[in-house]
């Protein structure tokens, strides 16, 4: 691992040497030798071990430095240089490559008993007892696209796309662009030794954040969006123009090692210990385990955890450690036996969009959903699904009657991913956006920057529906038994015409309406009564505020002590709490400026219910040397990393922000402070260089 203070005190001191380079050929093939290990090294801290000591605008000097070494000198250039990241000139084409080994496929176990049963059959092919433990490991399945890196050297001299396992495609100008594939090995120092050539497999992928990005701008642009980020994955490595590659900001992590020139690990659980220590990226979440009901739990565990990953993963795949037993294992056909691919449930499928319907939400936002014939994902019979806005429709050219591809994610709502023109007749319809509300008939109205279109009338009866079932559901005042049917029911007998008539409900008016019986009407009047005495945070969340969530309602609520409290804060006072922006201040200033709205907050009032900050919502209280104080941290400190130095103000009760304001106390300044230490000066805000800093807070 590298080394920080070193590697600081190095980079500080070639940029003091750069201050005044003359780029004589000597010297200057001296610099490029240099700048390229600092780089290496740098990269190798920001992209693989996620702790950066070297500011963005600090990174770019360097790269400029050595990009202007190479322009003078070409012949300085090194296949290995980080100039190379930005992509090159476009190729005629993608030439074919031979693996020098298969790159296999993996035999499947879509359940907990296929994987079982297959363990079985490694046991009898090694000749072991059933009883015998074999140590696994588990990898994450990242659905991605599989490459194989060859290094000679140390140096990255090819990148070859799996294809049909034996001949692959030359994508190395593409893959020299993703910024956590090492150029060489070892990315940092000069330990562990490096054959003279070995073979890396692993799966390049896209982020879900970046994916989600570049969808945005494509759509933006006219241009059609990808399925998913495997596509968009795939779309960015098979680039005829690599400067096209370098604008997407693709990841990898290996795998596995293919052929190997010289003496290699014992098992798989080693290799990916020597692949992580000479800076080639391994999933974190890798794990050798003892025995196969280990191997279950890991995968029962990412069947239900994969969506808290920022990646998408179809599964896991589970192989015998051991890399001896692997060889008497052998393969069958492209396949080898001892490794499978525990499968997830499927979360997309393909469908016919029958009918596109438009619902009117609690804030009076209209939501096209679409209408689906009926479908199994995961499990899970299907047959509706969000299709969000009317951009999002008009962007993936949807159509009713269309073939759709349907994405069901953990317990998000389905929705349609895209169509399949391919399997178009011709008889289907574009779908326009109504221009009326579909419950009251009231027009339309789009918000400016905004992608929605809106009901603005107060009296429409599907916001109050909506209102209702989002009061009464369980995340805000939680009134048990309540449901859309029972919402609509109530408010069609009259019972309900207001948030506030739920807290008037009794159990004689209730026994007279079709389905309630005794013990039904005495239930929920009982449960509204509970409700009366909910926390201040559900309340707030209850009241449907437009960009009020759990979380901003429980900020709230810690704040203020009451709702009158919250409905006399201005807009500048709400946005100075943190996590509140301008945007939400705005909604909630708008919000009790209503004089509906100020009516319901009394009618609450006036049938008990609680409208102040209870025991358990108190803020706690700040302890701890830094106490109530705000801090922002810049430039490079010196043997200790920006994170560390923000860790040591949490722990001693302090704050850390982002950006400097009039609500910052301290600005701590390391080298090449950049514009923050200005913005500090301009305020007024006191500065603390590193001395000063460690002497406030002194323990690591």
């Amino acid at each position: 691992m590298t080394d920080p203070v070193r590697l600081a005190a190095r980079t500080r001191a070639l940029r003091s040497e750069l201050s005044d380079f003359e780029p004589d050929p000597e010297r200057a093939e001296w610099m490029a030798l240099e700048l390229r290990g600092v780089l290496s090294e740098h990269a190798h801290r920001y992209y693989v071990l996620d702790d950066p000591i070297l500011a963005d605008a600090e990174y770019d000097e360097l790269i400029g430095a050595l990009r202007q070494i190479e322009d003078r000198y070409p012949h300085l250039r090194t296949v290995d240089s980080p100039t190379l990241r930005v992509g090159g000139k476009p190729l005629p084409g993608f030439e074919k490559v031979a693996h020098p080994e298969p790159l296999l496929s993996l035999a499947n176990a879509f359940d907990e008993e296929g994987l079982r049963a297959w363990y079985a059959r490694c046991l009898r092919g090694l000749g072991l007892d059933e009883a015998a433990p074999v140590a696994l490991v588990c990898e994450l399945k990242i659905d991605g696209l599989a490459v194989a890196l060859t290094y000679r050297d140390g140096m990255l001299v090819r990148a070859a796309t799996r294809g049909d396992g034996s001949v692959g495609e030359d994508i190395t100008a593409n893959v020299r662009t993703i910024r956590s594939v090492p150029l060489r090995i070892p990315a940092a120092g000069p330990e562990p030794a490096v054959p003279g050539s070995v073979e890396v497999r692993g799966e390049v992928y896209l982020p879900l954040e970046a994916f989600a990005a570049l969808n945005d701008r494509l759509a933006e642009a006219g241009e059609k969006t990808y399925a998913n980020p495997r596509n968009a994955a795939a779309g960015g490595l098979r680039q005829l123009d690599s400067r096209i590659t370098a604008q997407r900001p693709l990841r990898f992590f290996a795998y596995s090692l293919g052929p190997v020139d010289g003496p290699r690990p014992g098992s798989q659980s080693a290799a990916l210990r020597w692949l992580r220590e000479v800076g080639i990226p391994v999933n974190p979440k890798a794990t050798r385990v003892e025995d196969i009901e280990e191997a279950v739990a890991f995968c029962r565990h990412w069947t239900g955890d994969r969506d808290s990953l920022d990646y998408e993963i179809d599964g896991v795949v589970v192989k015998v450690d051991d890399l001896g037993q692997q060889a008497r294992l052998g393969a069958v056909s492209n396949a080898p036996r001892w490794a499978v691919a525990f499968k997830f449930p499927a979360r997309e499928a393909t469908t016919r969009l029958l009918d596109i319907l438009v619902n009117v939400g609690r804030t009076g936002v209209i939501k096209p959903e679409a209408v689906l014939e009926p479908v199994g994902i995961g499990g899970v019979t299907v047959s509706q699904a969000t299709l969000h806005n009317e951009d999002y429709i008009a962007s993936r050219d949807i159509r009713i009657g269309d073939t759709v591809v349907v994405k069901r994610a953990g317990d998000v709502i389905p929705q349609v991913v895209q169509p399949v023109p391919a399997a178009r007749t011709g008889e289907e319809r574009r779908w326009i956006m109504p221009r009326e509300c579909p419950a009251c008939g009231h027009p339309l109205e789009r918000l400016e920057g905004e992608a929605d279109w809106y009901c603005v009338a107060a009296d429409c009866p599907a916001q109050f529906i909506r209102l209702v079932e989002h009061f009464t559901s369980r995340g805000a005042m939680d009134i048990e038994g309540f449901g859309s049917k029972l919402a609509v029911q109530l408010a069609e007998e009259g019972l309900v015409q207001s948030l506030v008539d739920l807290f008037r409900l009794d159990t004689k008016r209730l026994e007279s309406l079709e389905g309630f019986a005794g013990k039904k009407a005495r239930n929920l009047v009982a449960a509204a009564e509970a409700a009366r005495h909910r926390t201040l945070g559900r309340l707030i969340l209850g009241l449907g505020i437009r960009h009020v969530g759990k979380t901003i309602a429980e900020i709230l609520a810690r704040r203020y002590a009451s709702i009158d409290a919250v409905a006399a804060a201005n807009e500048e006072d709400l946005a100075s709490i943190e996590g509140i922006g301008p945007v939400i201040a705005r909604s909630v200033v708008d919000w009790f400026a209503i004089g509906d709205n100020r009516s319901l907050v009394e009618g609450l009032r006036s049938v008990g219910v609680n409208l102040h900050r209870l025991p358990e919502e108190e803020p706690p209280a700040e302890t701890g040397g830094l106490a109530g104080q705000t801090f922002v941290v810049t430039g490079t400190l010196e043997g200790i990393s920006r994170k560390d130095a923000e860790d040591r103000i949490k722990r001693a009760g302090g704050k850390v922000a982002g950006s400097v304001s009039g609500r910052t106390d301290y600005v701590v300044v390391g080298e090449s402070p950049g514009s923050k230490a200005d913005r500090a000066q301009e305020l007024g805000i006191p500065i603390l260089d590193q001395e000063a800093f460690l002497a406030l807070v002194p323990e690591a």
